[in-house]
């Protein structure tokens, strides 16, 4: 189904966000800092692609022939992947890691070389989520996922009742689904709605990239170990799993709170295509910071847990996201604009895992249904 993306933010009465942007300027002068990586930023990405590529060779030199320290090696290198993700492709795909137009790409593309798709991500990422963060019908990541309910706006069903439970098994699943479906389906989808076109691409170009990376991938990962490695084929396939299941996770209950918690709202547009906030106030009101006193936690989740600021600020390297909070919240709360942000990551995904079950209950309108 095409997505309703016929939606406008007032252009009015931008006030909020013009003295937001005008300190957050104005910070950067003062400390004389670069809006992009660091220091901290080029050790961590070091940091995190030898996390996933030592264990990686490690397993193909034959240094490792038992299972039961393949193993674990295989949930390090699923804590990698959801490292890289959160760390280095996200910020490279916004065009936040660098002023460098080769660097953003190039490391972006790190995205293809752990099962999934780049493209894909920048126009389901960066173009649909958020310019139309938590909008039914229009952000992809509360669209109707199987048997999840995400918002108020979709279908009930009488499943959904349990989703509170088992959302939390269903969520290690998700770079597996990128891996062998998702990418496939949505760029077919992303092409029949003219979406690649948008994006100044072609459809050739990413259909045989799309192809490519994955056959690459599954040549590394599934194809050369059944083949070299000294373990059977069940024991690969689960390694393959485990590792996925992992990755697939981290990066769910990191991304699901950020939005789909308790205190965020879900608008809708009026008839019209008309959304009542501006863009920069609908996206704090749809977005929840959580465990921002954190700094390990912070420094693993690539800033994400500073998911307001990344939303106002996606061309700001994370590793900047700390700083900025506190002029986010002053000005936000200058405006009378809410500021939501939870003390630990354990109370935001408390406060998902109620959503969860609140959504689950058959609502009393029919509208709902």
């Amino acid at each position: 189904m095409k997505k309703n993306t016929n939606i406008r933010f007032p252009s009015k009465d931008q006030n909020f966000y013009d003295t937001l942007k005008k300190r957050v300027n104005e910070h950067f002068k003062t400390v004389g800092s670069t809006r992009h990586a660091n220091r901290e930023m080029v050790f961590k990405t070091i940091f995190m692609f030898s996390l996933y590529i030592v264990p990686l060779v490690l397993l193909f030199t034959g240094v490792i022939t038992s299972v039961w320290v393949a193993l674990p090696l295989c949930l390090l290198m699923g804590a990698a992947i959801a490292g890289i993700g959160l760390s280095i492709m996200h910020d490279a795909n916004h065009g936040a890691y660098s002023n460098r137009k080769w660097v953003n790409n190039l490391l972006g593309f790190s995205l293809n070389l752990i099962g999934g798709n780049a493209f894909n991500w920048q126009v389901q990422h960066n173009v649909l989520h958020h310019t139309y963060t938590n909008i039914f019908d229009a952000d992809e990541d509360i669209s109707p996922r199987g048997i999840l309910r995400m918002t108020p706006h979709s279908a009930w069903k009488p499943f959904h009742r349990f989703q509170f439970v088992y959302a939390w098994f269903i969520y290690g699943f998700m770079t597996l689904a990128w891996v062998f479906a998702k990418d496939f389906n949505r760029l077919i989808r992303y092409q029949k709605d003219g979406l690649i076109r948008k994006q100044h691409t072609t459809v050739t170009k990413e259909w045989l990239i799309l192809l490519t990376s994955k056959l690459l991938y599954l040549s590394y990962t599934l194809i050369l170990p059944l083949i070299f490695l000294p373990f059977v084929w069940w024991q690969v396939c689960i390694g393959f799993f485990v590792m996925h299941y992992v990755a697939g996770f981290i990066l769910a209950t990191i991304f699901q709170p950020a939005h789909v918690v308790e205190g965020t709202s879900f608008p809708m547009p009026d008839r019209a295509g008309n959304m009542r906030n501006t863009w920069a106030i609908h996206q704090v009101a749809t977005t929840t910071n959580f465990a921002n006193n954190s700094r390990l936690f912070s420094w693993y989740v690539g800033g994400l847990n500073f998911q307001i600021e990344h939303h106002l600020f996606p061309n700001v390297c994370h590793v900047h996201y700390r700083h900025l909070s506190a002029i986010v919240r002053r000005t936000a709360e200058e405006f009378n604009v809410p500021y939501r942000a939870l003390p630990t990551f354990l109370q935001a995904l408390a406060g998902h895992g109620r959503l969860l079950r609140d959504l689950g209950r058959k609502p009393l309108t029919a509208e709902a249904n």
